[in-house]
């Protein structure tokens, strides 16, 4: 009875003056954002005066600085670092992978895959086996992979519009297990791209305690089909793998938190954010440069419209999404141990490419009410509101019964860029950056203002 109550006054709420106020709120937010908007700016600061920042490094703790000072320069209440133990994984000297057959050789744009033990000092040298997938590897057995490099070369199915890369990035993740698994001594995976291209692309692998740890790098697409057409020609190849990886100590470093506190339900939170940290390639600029600066954009432009949201307003920069999500995690339990009520979660960590849906994960009744704004949403270019919201970093506050969202921007060029050398500040549009940030404040505004219905 009282969640029918409660629609019946939000619905009056809404459709007597509400949604003509909230156009022109949200018509303000427009205006503001995309002609007087921080967020391009402070990407481009944090792209080239920081650069690339993965967790634990000097330049990651240079990242918490800068967006700190960029949260307290956005009008943020309060800005304060929420401590996390992180890994640190460095790269080391640049890697190697070279291909020798016959009396020739050539060298291959790799990257070692991200949290990959190294070789050894004097690197590997073995003969070279392509596989297409987890069966063809396995039908080979021990006998044929054992001392062997195992070269995954798995292509990202074009006939998926989504889901591709999910699709394709078990090789990178599971890839150096199952190799191990038959004897192998290194793993190289064909990148996780449509890309034909030169750029080799990084990205988390996973090991097994009770499985032997092997080395494991990418080769560009390019170099993948160069090697799969030589293996039908030549006999034997061998490579040759340098990989200088190292694990470190973890390392305290620090979610950065900046907060608009609510008039009437300041108890209610709405959390906005994306990841600060990136891989040790590029500069992070899509991922998850953009979200970040998207995020506190968000604080900005209430703060700048002179609003004073009813709820909480929280733009968090969420450390260690790449390699560990101990960020989202801390965040999740810190939440829980203070007996924090999140009311709804937005994230962006899908580039910087505009917006074209806001997805939504709730109760079907919290969805249905959602949907109510979509109108609200339309004369900016989003014109729907579908299931399945959300993100790494604020998936964990699902356990608290928060309603997650997440900004789908268009994603066929993202896996360009993601986790590679291009993905730099140069590749992101202002106008789609900004774009983005104006349907992050939107919903974000919409919910301080109106709340949303309890789950049952």
């Amino acid at each position: 009875m009282k969640l029918f109550l409660f629609f019946l006054t939000s619905i009056f709420t809404l459709s007597s003056f509400g949604q003509n106020k909230d156009s022109l709120v949200i018509s303000k937010f427009s205006y503001d954002i995309l002609n007087n908007g921080k967020a391009y700016d402070n990407l481009r600061y944090l792209c080239k005066e920081v650069g690339h920042r993965i967790s634990g490094s000097p330049q990651a703790q240079k990242a918490v600085e800068a967006s700190a000072r960029m949260l307290r320069e956005a009008g943020a209440d309060t800005v304060y670092l929420q401590p996390v133990i992180v890994p640190y994984w460095v790269r080391g000297d640049k890697e190697q992978g070279t291909i020798h057959f016959g009396n020739q050789k050539r060298d291959l744009n790799v990257l070692a895959l991200g949290m990959s033990v190294g070789t050894p000092a004097s690197g590997i040298n073995a003969e070279v086996i392509e596989v297409k997938n987890f069966d063809e590897l396995k039908a080979l057995g021990a006998d044929k992979v054992k001392g062997k490099i195992v070269f995954f070369n798995y292509p990202m199915r074009p006939e998926l519009i989504q889901g591709g890369y999910g699709d394709a990035v078990t090789y990178r993740g599971s890839g150096p297990v199952e190799a191990a698994k038959l004897g192998a001594v290194g793993v190289m995976i064909r990148s996780v791209t449509h890309a034909l291209d030169d750029n080799p692309h990084t990205g988390a692998t996973r090991y097994d305690s009770a499985v032997t740890k092997i080395p494991a790098m990418a080769c560009s697409t390019k170099d993948a089909e160069w090697l799969s057409a030589l293996l039908k020609k030549e006999k034997q190849v061998k490579m040759f793998m340098k990989m200088n990886c190292k694990h470190m100590p973890d390392v305290l470093s620090y979610n950065v938190i900046g907060e608009l506190r609510g008039t009437e339900k300041p108890g209610e939170i709405i959390t906005v954010g994306g990841h600060l940290d990136s891989w040790d390639i590029g500069e992070g600029a899509h991922d998850d440069g953009s979200g970040c600066m998207q995020s506190i954009e968000v604080i900005r432009a209430i703060k700048a419209a002179g609003i004073k949201p009813k709820r909480t307003i929280r733009a968090v920069m969420f450390m260690n999404e790449e390699n560990g999500l101990r960020g989202g995690n801390a965040y999740a339990d810190s939440a829980i141990a203070k007996k924090e009520h999140h009311i709804f979660a937005i994230e962006s960590d899908a580039g910087g490419f505009g917006v074209q849906t806001l997805g939504i994960s709730g109760t079907p009744e919290q969805e249905q009410y959602l949907r109510q704004w979509t109108p609200l949403f339309r004369p900016y270019g989003v014109y729907e509101m579908p299931g399945g919201g959300g993100g790494a970093d604020i998936g964990p506050l699902r356990k608290l019964g928060t309603v997650l969202s997440g900004v789908n921007p268009g994603t066929q060029r993202y896996f360009d860029l993601h986790h590679a050398p291009n993905d730099v500040f140069e590749a992101v549009n202002k106008r789609e950056l900004e774009l983005g940030a104006l349907a992050m404040t939107a919903i974000t505004y919409l919910v301080s203002e109106y709340g949303l219905p309890e789950k049952k």
